[in-house]
């Protein structure tokens, strides 16, 4: 009898195991898989991968957050086993370059300023605001759309700084596209894009550490940042209005709000997007990361440990994701995504051996 949520995801993922006779044993020499992409999840891949390696002697996974642009770059020329990106390739261009995309998990992204007097969560923002500011629209602190938003918040006369990834980035392309949700002038001038050209001047730093660091030296400075790195180098966040009137702040309550709110969850299409979803509790900036794999790859010995990795992600990463600024993707997601390993297939036609005996 199977008890608790680990255990019905364990039944799903092992009888899927069985019905195609896979098993995994140790690693029999020294094997290291790359991997390269977004920075907006790099702090859990980071945790994820040193406890796969401590539970499988003789395997390192290192991944380096290099932006979702080099990520998709280079698993398309295999110069990595893993690619990771914010922004899910199509169909299309899954089939093109013969790979296999699956969604990891979910976090947020993160309005976060550097403004004297201004503390975290204590600042209220609408996406067309936002839109108004990254569009050089807006330029002071104290101007009057952001004081009546924020009645009884002393705003100084300090103006304001944009700062923005200097790298390819999927949170970029993430954070444009939800202010052209939010506001179509924004749209028509800055067209979503992971590496766009911003009106005015801007101040730029790579990745996500890059712009936070770049942020606490920058007083009057706004940007846009995953939320692991709003608790980790405690900035000052920004809670956001919706276009319903409800005031959210950014949690991993909230990014779950989100999930559960969208067609991910709703339809099983894991390509949806999680943007300003109509539900009170629900974070606007919410996104999904991604892995890209080889689905046709030359070594499968390399291809086994890839697949085995990402399968170990699913069966305990909710539990390493806790506490993290994530949200993993609901289980019935997860045992529905774990089919996608079976999608690569080796030069004879073989698939990957990801279970472990």
């Amino acid at each position: 009898m199977l008890s608790g949520r680990m255990g019905l995801k364990r039944w799903v993922f092992v009888m899927l195991a069985v019905s195609v006779g896979m098993a995994a044993g140790q690693a029999q020499a020294e094997v290291q898989i790359k991997g390269a992409g977004a920075s907006f999840p790099s702090r859990v891949y980071e945790r994820w991968t040193q406890r796969f390696a401590e539970q499988n002697q003789g395997v390192t996974v290192r991944y380096v957050p290099t932006g979702s642009g080099d990520g998709v770059k280079q698993i398309k020329a295999r110069s990595v086993h893993i690619g990771g990106t914010d922004n899910p390739l199509t169909p299309q261009q899954l089939a093109e370059n013969k790979l296999v995309q699956i969604p990891m998990l979910v976090g947020g992204l993160v309005p976060v300023v550097n403004v004297p007097g201004i503390g975290p969560n204590q600042l209220v923002l609408t996406g067309e605001v936002l839109a108004d500011i990254m569009q050089g629209q807006i330029r002071q602190w104290d101007d009057s759309r952001i004081v009546a938003l924020n009645a009884g918040l002393r705003l100084p006369a300090q103006a304001i700084t944009r700062i923005v990834r200097e790298d390819a980035s999927g949170s970029t392309e993430v954070w444009t596209r939800y202010l052209g949700l939010s506001s179509a002038r924004f749209a028509s001038a800055v067209p979503a894009s992971q590496k766009p050209a911003w009106p005015g001047s801007t101040l730029a730093a790579k990745g996500n550490d890059g712009v936070a660091a770049l942020l606490r030296d920058t007083v009057g400075g706004l940007s846009y940042v995953s939320f692991d790195r709003v608790q980790k180098d405690r900035l000052s966040a920004v809670k956001l209005r919706t276009p319903g009137g409800f005031v959210v702040a950014a949690s991993e309550d909230a990014f779950r709000a989100a999930i559960l709110a969208s067609d991910v969850y709703k339809k099983g299409d894991d390509a949806a997007g999680l943007l300003s979803q109509p539900r009170a509790d629900a974070w606007p900036l919410t996104a999904t990361s991604y892995v890209l794999l080889d689905a046709a790859p030359k070594d499968m010995n390399a291809a086994d440990w890839v697949a085995r990795f990402v399968y170990w992600c699913f069966m305990h990463g909710d539990e390493l994701t806790r506490g993290t600024g994530f949200a993993p993707l609901p289980e019935r997601v997860q045992a529905r995504l774990s089919g996608r390993l079976l999608q690569i297939h080796g030069p004879g036609g073989q698939v990957p051996r990801f279970i472990a005996p």
